[in-house]
């Protein structure tokens, strides 16, 4: 398979304290892992040292090959990097298709303003995205009237703009219900798998882990104890001392 990202030595520490102590991993093109651990863990360091957010004090970060360490959020963006997060990030004055146009032109570099730019441009482009995460009965709608559910998969489609090559989402199924949460990963997994795209998340709902990852890695204190298979993750003790403890899981 071919390797998207790859994470050599990643180290990060703020006021002496190491929250990231020589990660090492990496995700396949169609890939989906899922990143977890416990409160601490430097899940979310890891995530805004491979997406620019902050600089790392050591390490490498590549995307194909092509060493992307340090660089920006923008550069990274235009690279074929996204990134949703666990509070949806949308203009909710605008409507659903407006919102993925935006993207569209900055992507583009077409914008003109915020909210001076042409809706006119990127209609097309904009539609067949609401169509792959099934909002396209919902294009002219406000985004202040969407359900919250919805607005993920807005979230989603605007992360897509940018055709990537490696998605990153940080707590995705946040504040979901159940059914919910099933819903939008599928989705997520669905449109990642078929286009090609490694998916690299964090979630603490253990379920959806379980039963959407193909890999999952495990950071405590900085460090990755362990990575494999949904099974094998869920049999490694030292994994089940530090963070799954006795909790029942399903899927994987």
């Amino acid at each position: 398979m071919t390797i998207a990202l790859e994470v050599t030595g990643l180290k990060k520490s703020f006021g002496g304290v190491g929250a990231v102590k020589g990660v090492d991993f990496s995700v396949s093109a169609g890939e989906v892992v899922a990143l977890i651990g416990p409160n601490g863990a430097g899940k979310t360091t890891c995530f805004n040292l491979i997406n620019g957010q902050i600089a790392p004090d050591a390490g490498s970060v590549k995307l194909y090959g092509n060493d992307i360490t340090g660089h920006s959020p923008e550069r990274l963006f235009r690279a074929g990097v996204a990134r949703t997060f666990q509070i949806t990030a949308t203009f909710s004055s605008m409507t659903v298709r407006e919102n993925v146009q935006m993207a569209l032109s900055s992507h583009a570099r077409a914008s003109h303003g915020l909210f001076t730019w042409a809706t006119a441009n990127f209609v097309a482009t904009a539609d067949a995205l609401l169509t792959s995460v099934g909002l396209a009965d919902q294009a002219c709608r406000p985004c202040a009237e969407l359900a919250y559910g919805d607005l993920k998969r807005l979230e989603l489609a605007m992360a897509l703009c940018n055709a990537p090559r490696l998605l990153l989402m940080d707590e995705p199924t946040a504040g979901m219900g159940p059914a919910e949460r099933e819903a939008l990963m599928r989705l997520a997994v669905d449109v990642c798998r078929s286009r090609g795209v490694a998916l690299l998340f964090t979630e603490h709902d253990m379920d959806v882990v379980f039963s959407f990852a193909d890999r999952i890695l495990v950071m405590n204190r900085g460090r990755m104890i362990a990575t494999g298979t949904p099974s094998e993750v869920r049999s490694n003790e030292e994994v089940r001392a530090v963070y799954l403890g006795n909790l029942e899981i399903s899927g994987g």
